[in-house]
């Protein structure tokens, strides 16, 4: 699933968070998160975790074409 890295920054520096605090808030690893950020896809079980995580509903998360 393809997300849009550009929100998944802005609501991250909005809540002055780093990828690491994310990672952890989203029960996920840091190299994971990364990878998700660098690669701008991820699954959509993890798109929800990182959600949750950013207080955001996943749709906000999603890139559009």
């Amino acid at each position: 699933m393809k997300i849009s890295t550009a929100q998944l920054d802005r609501r991250q520096a909005e809540l002055g968070l780093t990828r690491k605090a994310v990672a952890e808030l989203a029960g996920i690893s840091r190299q994971t998160m990364s990878a998700i950020a660098q690669r701008g896809t991820c699954e959509p079980i993890t798109l929800g975790k990182i959600a949750k995580a950013l207080g955001v509903d996943p749709a906000d998360l999603i890139k559009e074409d």
